[in-house]
């Protein structure tokens, strides 16, 4: 498994002419077109949900940079304005990392024999329309299934080696993976395609923040284990996440100044005793 972003955008009007932007400037009435679509999905719709279900916006197929531009500006963030996500954006993200593309099944991200092992949990502590909470995404469907109720944030801070800032994020992408799914096919070899598999949804997750003017970070450095007890994986993700796949934390949100330092002497020795454990590094 692997945690992936806190998400959150950056600070100060978003770009010129992004869909996901009421009021939008565009170039032509195509651009236009899309900044009413994504004006009218900033604002959480009228949802499909119940107690087992928030369905999500459907996402976007045009954005404001070009692949080039993102590559450029990407940036790892740490530093978070108070501003909430909307569903969009949630859903936006989630879709980019791994939505369905076609066929009723290929997604976003390669994998390794389309056996698509990863599953992607949401912490939300601050977004519009979504209950504080622990949510599983799911790609048919494009919905969130709620697992844990209340704000978890600052319990997956702490299971980061006291990495409080993570809390500070309005949500985080956590990246979990079923090892099985892979090695059944693979074999041995399964846990780096898993890796890879992970590095792959993760920098689409990043590059689609980018576009949406959020920022992002990721995190590698935690307890396996209390991180799966915060959340409350099942066994089979859990398992593998500790000793299969990576686990990553990916962090977003408004940026909000300077960054504090975070490599002091404290924080190197915790992530030296992260490291002596029994978890594979982060990918």
């Amino acid at each position: 498994m692997s945690l992936a972003a806190c998400l959150h955008a950056q600070a100060g009007s978003p770009a010129a002419g992004h869909p996901l932007q009421d009021g939008a400037a565009g170039g032509g009435s195509a651009q236009r077109q899309d900044a009413g679509l994504y004006a009218a999905r900033a604002t959480p719709p009228a949802m499909a949900q119940s107690q087992h279900m928030f369905t999500l916006p459907p996402p976007a197929l045009n954005g404001a940079h070009s692949l080039a531009q993102l590559l450029k500006q990407r940036r790892s963030v740490r530093n978070f304005a108070p501003a909430p996500l909307t569903l969009a954006h949630i859903g936006q993200l989630l879709w980019a990392a791994q939505g369905i593309t076609a066929d009723g099944k290929l997604r976003t991200a390669p994998s390794a024999g389309a056996l698509y092992p990863l599953e992607l949990y949401v912490v939300a502590g601050h977004v519009e329309g979504l209950p504080s909470g622990v949510y599983h995404y799911q790609p048919h469907g494009h919905c969130l299934v709620p697992v844990v109720s209340g704000d978890k944030r600052h319990e997956l801070a702490s299971a980061a080696v006291k990495q409080m800032w993570i809390a500070t994020a309005p949500a985080v992408v956590v990246f979990g993976a079923v090892h099985a799914r892979t090695a059944a096919k693979y074999g041995s070899r399964a846990s780096r395609y898993v890796h890879i598999e992970v590095g792959h949804a993760a920098e689409n997750l990043f590059l689609q923040a980018q576009d949406l003017d959020l920022a992002t970070a990721d995190i590698g450095a935690f307890d396996d284990q209390e991180v799966a007890r915060v959340l409350r994986l099942p066994g089979d993700v859990a398992a593998h996440a500790r000793w299969r796949a990576a686990l990553m934390v990916k962090d977003a949100g408004l940026l909000g100044g300077p960054e504090k330092p975070r490599h002091g002497a404290e924080f190197q020795a915790q992530i030296k005793q992260c490291r002596s454990g029994p978890s594979v590094p982060a990918t």
